[in-house]
């Protein structure tokens, strides 16, 4: 435990009065003052603009130019945009918990300072974990796509990378350089600073929204109304999967999601809900932001419905462009305008998509560093890594940790890695923060709240039923792996976390009063 700060320390103790052991809380009090000490202080330079550009930032990816069409075709047809109007409604309810929550606890950390504050250490823990292998899985992947999206370009111009330094394929052992370059650049970008980071990202942002706007406005000249007919295609079975490649609610329940119709568009809206991850991470940054009580709300609601606005057009666009059943499954808008005789605008597709992902995998690294960092700085993970630059202001030794890992496994991760345990894992984040919502409102009615969810407790157990829906459509192999991730969490926690947390004093000098 750290002794620099005795009287800092003395007042952790108090925190989480009237619960011991596993279940201590810390006091939101408490989780402001720990980020006053100099040498654990992140510096406060972002604004509401840049927290909405770091959210459109992360949640803008492939997912507009791929799972928009993929959908259509496979799913929902042309009513894939009322899908993505439907997924957008269940993260608008967790959004409207995350911002009560980062406007009243503007700590770095996001679901794990929360989680922390109002359900305890051990469950605080629990989503901490999750939250770092969800952003570490999450932006190796992303750093393998942007790696195979700039070997497809430099092939184009007669460029080409030595085989074994294009990663793994069909079975052969490769490391993707590519890869690695992306994860380790980006890692020294948010050494220098958040603010050259939020400027390299507004630019990148701005590129690829440009040419999402592009794809929007050029495809209108080329949509077809008999495209769109019927709306919502006739209902069909879905092929069901076995063993533990079928969906959690068919082992549990014998139910089997349909294709097309009604039930197709909420099937659908499992799916796309791939698309929206991300705009959770704005709430890393409280630490770093201005005026966090007015402007990260304004940044998580921003970013949202932005993001929304975005995927609907899109994916009105291409169904209109071309049948949906038509589509192509790999690069549906960018073949939609090939189909339609313009390969000019599907290039910029691609280029788009590429541009794109730099962001995503940079803000994925921003906020993997932020919860590691609230982490290290309560002692559930060594204390070393919680100290912050003192010239640049930022957790440098816990950034370049994390981006040194993420950097080696997106270069030996392979391209066919399934990404879902990102999706369950943040869906279970916005399980977590409802309830908290719920139980902070109930024990400490006295917090000043900038932003306060409507309807409580109603949206939040909107937002708990409608997350737990969509994480039930999930492969059970999924909930497999997230349940042994899970167990090794709980099992280090015990080993070191427990004892080492800087409120494990108040548990052993409340003992003897007992």
């Amino acid at each position: 435990m750290s002794t620099e700060h005795p009287r800092k320390d003395t007042e952790h103790r108090r925190s989480g009065r009237g619960r011991s052991g596993m279940f201590r809380t810390k006091t939101v009090e408490q989780s402001i003052q720990d980020t006053e000490e100099p040498e654990h202080t992140l510096r406060r330079d972002l604004s509401a603009l840049d927290l909405t550009v770091f959210g459109v930032g992360v949640v803008i990816g492939t997912g507009i130019f791929v799972l928009t069409g993929k959908v259509a075709k496979e799913n929902a047809g042309p009513s894939v945009a009322l899908a993505f109007v439907l997924a957008g409604i269940v993260c608008g309810l967790a959004a409207l918990c995350y911002a009560e929550f980062a406007s009243t606890v503007p700590v770095a950390g996001s679901a794990y300072t929360f989680s922390y504050a109002s359900l305890g250490e051990l469950p605080a823990w629990i989503i901490g974990w999750d939250l770092i292998l969800e952003l570490a899985l999450g932006c190796a992947v992303v750093a393998v796509g942007w790696s195979g999206y700039i070997q497809s370009l430099m092939d184009n111009v007669g460029w080409h990378l030595p085989g074994p330094l294009t990663g793994a394929h069909d079975g052969k052992f490769g490391f993707d350089l590519l890869a690695c370059v992306l994860v380790l650049v980006l890692t020294g970008i948010l050494v220098l600073g958040m603010k050259l980071s939020s400027r390299v990202t507004a630019v990148v942002v701005g590129v690829k929204v440009t040419v999402v706007l592009i794809v929007i406005i050029v495809g209108a000249f080329f949509i077809s109304g008999a495209n769109y007919e019927p709306f919502i295609p006739p209902s069909k079975g879905a092929e069901s999967a076995g063993g533990l490649a079928a969906p959690l609610i068919q082992v549990m329940f014998g139910f089997t999601p349909s294709n097309f119709g009604v039930m197709g568009i909420f099937a659908a809206a499992a799916v796309v809900f791939f698309a929206f991850i991300g705009f959770d991470i704005v709430a890393t940054a409280a630490e770093e932001t201005r005026n966090p009580q007015r402007d990260l709300p304004r940044g998580i609601l921003g970013s949202l419905a932005i993001c929304t606005v975005l995927y609907v057009a899109v994916s009105v666009v291409v169904t209109g462009m071309q049948k949906y059943d038509q589509l192509s499954v790999k690069a549906p808008l960018a073949d939609a305008f090939k189909a339609a005789g313009h390969p000019f605008w599907a290039g910029l597709i691609s280029f788009g998509a590429a541009v794109g992902l730099t962001s995503v995998c940079m803000i994925l690294l921003l906020g993997q560093s932020r919860v590691f960092f609230a982490m290290s700085r309560d002692g559930l993970l060594p204390r070393f890594f919680s100290t912050v630059h003192p010239r640049y202001g930022t957790p440098h030794r816990s950034t370049i940790l994390l981006g040194v890992v993420v950097a080696v496994v997106a270069g030996f991760t392979s391209i066919d890695v399934l990404a879902e345990l990102v999706n369950i894992g943040t869906l279970f984040a916005f399980v977590v923060v409802a309830l908290g919502v719920i139980l902070l409102r109930r024990s400490r009615p006295d917090l000043p709240r900038a932003f306060r969810t409507p309807f409580v407790p109603a949206v939040p157990i909107l937002s708990v039923v409608a997350s737990l829906w969509l994480m039930l459509n999930l492969p059970s192999e999924t909930w497999v792996r997230f349940a042994v991730w899970m167990v090794i969490g709980v099992v280090l926690y015990f080993v070191y976390g427990r004892r080492s947390s800087r409120l494990h004093g108040a548990d052993t000098m409340r003992r003897p009063e007992v």
